[in-house]
């Protein structure tokens, strides 16, 4: 396939990859737009511009002058990367498609984002902003220890801890506070169920939800107070009226954001059989969930088609149907903290077809930290298999079977 057109991609990440990789084998042009000119993806686009993915004066800046002097941009984009706003920004000063500036600076701040969603009738856990840690004690003294404090603008799970009798309020407020870039903290009710994660797309103000991922918290005790995830698993097990309730909240808050054409992801829980929205974002998924994930359970192209809806191009909607519910486990790499030793890979992890993806990030002579954040895991298993329990079996297997050798610093 040829296609003269070029699509701007906002971040080059090593999660971005796929993206860039799918869209040159589009025929498409691709510019990759980072502060880094040696992150992942600058080498394997066409052109590359120098800006920060979250200053947006800049990123206009260089890609206007990209879009007057080199050649004209048709789409922009961003994946694993958490800047819808820049997107939104670049693509309105280059009157290209893409969702509203206005929602994008909605759901920038968690707080403007949940009071606007609930304002729209929204179901949420309850929030509220905190500015000190006696204002956290009040909050406990009122509500209990069931309660996450977080920066109100941060991202991957920086600076979330999960409360407890036992913690340091002035600590908590002061680690939440310092991943904030404004320094605003909240705290919201840690609501009891399942939490899963979705991503649709919205062509023509209508949402198709196509991924549907269970997330996996096993490692809760083991890493409190921080909150990190350990993948996640498709299909559901949740009921298809389970289902349909929680694809029905993240389509309200998308046209709640007056989403016409784009994705939004959600990270949704179940609790006492309702259905809530945490967060909402207005962006394609890290965690190669989009790119991974959603076509092997599925069947559908997930990423081409939000590459294509960026572009302004008509969508053929019997291509959303899923084809397929196959099951598919992600899980993280959490080695011991330290200086990295060696690393051992078993041979028949590079072998099994149903290895949908590995991916080993760091080396001997690393320093493996500990595990505060989404971006301390140190790798990344997608696994396949005839059920949950044969694709968790061979993911987790190969978690266990690497040796990531560490010694303290």
């Amino acid at each position: 396939m040829t296609d003269s057109r070029c699509i701007l991609f906002i971040g080059g990440g090593i999660e971005t990859i796929p993206g860039v990789q799918l869209a040159k084998s589009m025929g498409l042009h691709v510019v990759v737009s980072d502060a880094d000119q040696n992150s992942p993806c600058v080498s394997l686009a066409d052109d590359s511009l120098i800006a920060s993915t979250y200053d947006i004066d800049g990123s206009v800046g260089v890609a206007r002058e990209y879009n007057d002097q080199v050649r004209p941009i048709n789409g922009v984009i961003c994946l694993a990367t958490d800047v819808p706003l820049t997107v939104a920004s670049v693509a309105e000063s280059l009157n290209l498609p893409g969702i509203p500036v206005e929602a994008a600076k909605t759901v920038t701040d968690k707080l403007a984002m949940k009071d606007y969603l609930v304002s729209c009738g929204v179901l949420m856990p309850w929030y509220a902003p905190i500015k000190s840690a006696d204002e956290l004690l009040k909050v406990i003294s009122e509500r209990g220890y069931s309660l996450v404090i977080k920066p109100t603008d941060s991202r991957g799970a920086r600076g979330v801890l999960l409360l407890n009798p036992d913690i340091d309020l002035d600590w908590a407020f002061s680690v939440a506070q310092s991943f904030s870039p404004s320094n605003q903290v909240m705290v919201e009710e840690f609501l009891a169920g399942p939490q899963i994660s979705t991503e649709s797309l919205i062509i023509d103000g209508v949402i198709y939800t196509i991924g549907f991922s269970d997330r996996n918290y096993e490692f809760l005790a083991r890493y409190s107070p921080h909150i990190i995830e350990n993948g996640g698993d498709l299909p559901s097990f949740l009921s298809t009226e389970n289902q349909i309730s929680i694809s029905e909240v993240v389509g309200l808050a998308a046209k709640s954001l007056k989403i016409q054409n784009g994705v939004i992801k959600g990270d949704m829980v179940l609790s006492n059989g309702k259905p809530y929205a945490i967060e909402v974002a207005l962006r394609l998924s890290g965690g190669y969930f989009c790119s991974h994930e959603i076509p092997l359970n599925t069947g559908v192209d997930f990423l081409g088609t939000a590459i294509r809806i960026a572009l302004g191009d008509s969508i053929e909607i019997n291509d959303l149907v899923p084809k397929r519910q196959q099951a598919v486990c992600q899980r993280y790499m959490f080695p011991e903290p330290g200086l990295v030793g060696s690393v051992y890979v078993p041979e028949w992890i590079n072998e099994d077809p149903k290895i949908a993806l590995y991916e080993l990030r760091v080396k001997p002579g690393d320093i493996v930290a500990k595990a505060i954040h989404h971006p301390s895991r140190a790798g990344v298993v997608i696994a396949t298999g005839v059920n949950r329990e044969d694709a968790q079996r061979r993911a987790e297997r190969a978690i266990i079977e690497t040796k990531i050798s560490t010694t303290p610093e």
